[in-house]
């Protein structure tokens, strides 16, 4: 990892989600495993100063407002002015409207649309599109998916599409 423009590494903060999912068999059976992004970060020779700390292994469905405030807490408490979070996709949207009070961080939602062991992934391209956004965005909290930058409050996923888009925000 080299020198970067900024005095602290980036923070990747692992949350389990679709990104980490290992699945049993074809009747969706899950569990959430290991985070994927360190060996995602290793194999792609990611030459940025950068840690990678777990704070949940969950199915974005199960985060409660309690576990959004550890995120916070840790996010806070870290020093780190950017921040990746690896997050299911199911809830990352309301998981970054929860984090968008924090103004002084630049923190980018990312997930999966598949888990990182399978073949077919969107994980390593969704995680290194994140790391770029995270160093080029202004402060703010965003969601990164599929070579897309969404703002916290005008993000939503489209289940049907399969896709995150553009939503309007909340009056």
């Amino acid at each position: 990892m080299s020198d970067s423009l900024h005095a602290s590494p980036v923070l990747v903060l692992t949350t389990g989600g679709t990104f980490d999912k290992v699945y049993f068999d074809a009747l969706s059976e899950f569990t959430v495993g290991q985070a994927q992004a360190p060996r995602i970060l290793e194999q792609a020779r990611v030459d940025l100063d950068y840690r990678v700390e777990a704070v949940l292994a969950k199915d974005s469905l199960e985060l409660t407002d309690v576990d959004r405030a550890a995120l916070r807490e840790r996010i806070e408490a870290s020093g780190a002015s950017q921040v990746v979070i690896t997050h299911g996709t199911d809830t990352m949207p309301e998981t970054a409207r929860a984090l968008a009070d924090l103004e002084t961080h630049t923190i980018v939602l990312v997930g999966a649309m598949l888990p990182a062991r399978m073949q077919e992934t969107d994980a390593p391209f969704n995680l290194g599109f994140a790391l770029a956004a995270v160093q080029l965005l202004a402060p703010g909290v965003y969601v990164a998916m599929n070579g897309r930058v969404f703002p916290a409050e005008s993000v939503r996923k489209n289940r049907t599409a399969g896709r995150f888009e553009e939503d309007s925000p909340k009056a």
